[in-house]
């Protein structure tokens, strides 16, 4: 639901006179709720006239039964097609030489990344062998070809379709939206029983998830093509097919290649979920079985297979869209220029291009005759100007040729093999039995529960619901309008009316607590980064890894570390939603012009004066941009933080899996979606608020 800061009221206090109305307004409902508490007590009991009559979780099971009844024929018959294309490019894989995998992801790095993309590509494949995860690797790549493919051409036709008619994209915008919203868990409930307990489920599922941005960025790119060059091919007498393959896709390409580039990477965040609807083998089925085990190292190796086939993807993604050509070269110049000027020096780079230049020479002898060849036929020119294409395939069928009948090349090499499992779980065996860190670890387990989450859960589910709902829907008028304060009192009555109600407050104060937590150390560290080029350097790719690495290897060490309560979820969903925060931080202060540092310092400020007065609030837009992202991550981890003993929306989902109940778990999957909208357009309205006072609006 858009909202805007435009129907609320200004203030007319002075600037001077706002810095004391905040604090009285905060004293002020802290002690009227503290009245409230001392007069209602406990008293937090929904109206039975609500919960009674909205039965929302049988309404759905009641749907899904419907469903199962009278077109499970069709959905099996889908699930059935999906998964026998599925098993043969699994099958596929599992077969090929371990060096046409790598040839094949090589050498398009080559063509389209250069030499850099190329060589980090072929030791991030073979990563995948050296930590013993080959097949898996290749049952996870199996999936996303699967799953990419279907959504890139489902997401075409529907963008399509969206980009031509208004009130179809007015009507698949809030489908979309709860898609990339919803829990994944929630996805799997409909999906385990309308498709079977395969890795075809799995597959749909990540379908549902990863599906979106392909839709939302195709309907972007046709919408964004300029009105007088379709004009001008309408002037040509173009039909309307020839208009969307010949002008509005080319043009948009590079929207719909993004597109492309981040359904790869919401595809691959969804991995690990495929193992919960029976989906044996792959990369997320080992960081699922390590963490059963406890196995910390195992996880982190299994995560960070998952990990480098994301940065893969992605590089490769960005570099194929980006708005470059393909190297086209001639037959008879097969000279390679991949070098970086600032690798010319270094002589094992200067080594690995000629190596390269080699293996291509000898390579694109296959493609000087079938140029030759297809000269005579008349397609000299296509075969021309897609030598490397040809020469790429060709290289990868020489391979498979000398695998079948010369020599069996067969898996992975079981020599070449590295691990970094035990010295990972020799260090925390080492941690987990530190006096000093054992200390550390309980101190503050104990302040997080008893000053932070403890105080606030009661505070929140003590309090009469009326009043709780009241102060809520007040504070968001307040800060973002009436619209979005309509919004939250309808998903407050909801959230009240399907039984949730205290378990929404409890989510709601885990999630504060956790958000509170990345704030009191995130915006330090943004700052000593922006300040420091070194710490920069160092804390940027470990923030990378904490992004991209699979949510459910955190849990292990947070298990060792704090133990199973709901002290472990908090630690958890910190790490993985603290980055954010650092990023924006660090930017935002990098973006501030140096002129006005200079002026402050002219003016006799000290660096904490500065930074106070003048930095910070210029790179204000940017922190709570950071805000608004760390909560919705925060919210992201409340599916998962249930497996070590987390509370809240979250585990009554993770347990509406366990007992088959879909409307239970629906109703608390809403639940969450309804809590990451307010608060995300709250955060928005803030900032928006924000850049209006900085004149940047």
């Amino acid at each position: 639901m858009a909202t805007t800061t435009e129907d609320r009221s200004e203030p007319s206090e002075t600037p001077g006179s706002n810095r004391i109305t905040g604090p009285v307004i905060v004293f002020g409902v802290l002690v009227v709720s503290l009245i409230i508490l001392a007069a209602f007590g406990a008293e937090q009991t929904y109206p039975e006239l609500l919960t009674r009559n909205f039965p929302f979780a049988e309404w759905v099971n009641q749907a899904e039964a419907y469903l199962k009844e009278n077109y499970r024929w069709l959905t099996r018959a889908i699930s059935q097609g999906i998964l026998n294309l599925l098993e043969t490019i699994e099958f596929f894989l599992w077969d090929a030489p371990w060096p046409a995998v790598v040839a094949a992801f090589a050498l398009p790095a080559l063509a389209w990344g250069g030499l850099r993309l190329a060589i980090f590509t072929v030791l991030g494949v073979m990563m995948w062998g050296a930590f013993k995860m080959w097949d898996d690797a290749m049952s996870t790549l199996a999936m996303m070809i699967v799953a990419v493919s279907l959504c890139i051409v489902i997401g075409l036709i529907i963008g399509v379709f969206c980009a031509r008619s208004d009130r179809v994209e007015a009507a698949v915008r809030p489908f979309l939206d709860t898609m990339q919203v919803m829990p994944a868990f929630v996805y799997l409930l409909p999906a385990l029983f309308l498709f079977g307990t395969n890795a075809a489920t799995a597959t749909i599922a990540v379908m549902i998830y990863a599906l979106p941005p392909m839709i939302r960025l195709t309907n972007l790119g046709i919408r964004q093509v300029p009105a007088n060059m379709i004009e001008a091919a309408e002037s040509f007498g173009t039909t309307r097919w020839q208009m969307l393959t010949k002008v509005q896709i080319p043009q948009a390409l590079p929207s719909i290649m993004l597109g492309v580039n981040q359904t790869i990477m919401m595809a691959l965040a969804l991995a690990v979920f495929a193992t919960f609807v029976g989906a044996g083998g792959g990369l997320g089925d080992q960081v699922w079985k390590a963490i059963t085990k406890l196995k910390v190292g195992w996880s982190i190796e299994a995560g960070l297979c998952i990990v480098v086939m994301a940065i893969i993807f992605d590089r490769l993604s960005q570099a194929i869209s980006a708005p470059r050509e393909a190297p086209k070269l001639a037959p008879d110049e097969m000279e390679f220029r991949l070098l970086p000027q600032s690798w010319e020096p270094y002589a094992p780079a200067r080594w690995i291009e000629s190596a390269v230049s080699l293996i291509w020479q000898v390579g694109a002898l296959p493609a000087r005759g079938l140029t030759a060849l297809a000269e005579r036929a008349g397609y000299g020119e296509v075969v021309a100007r897609n030598v490397f294409l040809v020469a790429s395939v060709l290289i990868v069928a020489a391979i498979f040729a000398i695998d079948a009948w010369i020599a069996d090349i067969g898996s992975y090499p079981r020599g070449w093999r590295l691990s970094i499992r035990e010295p990972l779980d020799q260090g925390i065996d080492w941690l987990t039995v530190n006096q000093t860190f054992i200390a550390i670890t309980k101190t503050m387990k104990a302040w997080i529960y008893l000053y932070a989450l403890r105080p606030l859960d009661q505070f929140l589910t003590e309090l009469p619901w009326w009043y709780v709902t009241a102060l809520m829907v007040g504070g968001v008028w307040w800060a973002a309008g009436w619209r979005l304060a309509l919004f939250t009192f309808l998903s407050l009555v909801f959230c009240g009316a399907t039984g949730l109600w205290e378990t929404t407050m409890y989510t709601f104060a885990g999630t504060a607590v956790s958000v509170l937590i990345c704030l009191i150390f995130g915006i330090p560290l943004g700052i000593a980064a922006a300040n420091s080029r070194t710490l920069d350097a160092i804390i940027r790719p470990i923030l990378d890894l904490m992004q991209t690495i699979p949510t459910f290897c955190y849990l292990i060490p947070a298990l060792f570390f704090f133990g199973g309560s709901p002290t472990t979820a908090i630690f958890a969903t910190v790490v993985y939603a603290i980055p954010p925060i650092i990023r924006t931080t660090n930017l935002g202060l990098r973006q501030v012009p140096e002129q006005i540092d200079e002026v402050g310092r002219s003016f006799g400020a000290t660096r904490l004066q500065a930074l106070g007065k003048i930095k910070l609030p210029l790179a204000m837009p940017a922190v709570l941009l950071g805000i608004n992202q760390t909560i919705i991550m925060a919210l992201a981890m409340q599916t998962v933080t249930p497996l070590v003993a987390g509370l809240g929306l979250g585990k009554e989902v993770y347990d509406a899996m366990n007992i088959a109940n879909t409307g239970k778990g629906l109703a608390a999957g809403i639940a969450i979606v309804f809590m990451a909208i307010v608060l995300d357009r709250l955060s928005l309205a803030m900032t928006a608020t924000q850049r209006k006072a900085l004149g940047l609006a």
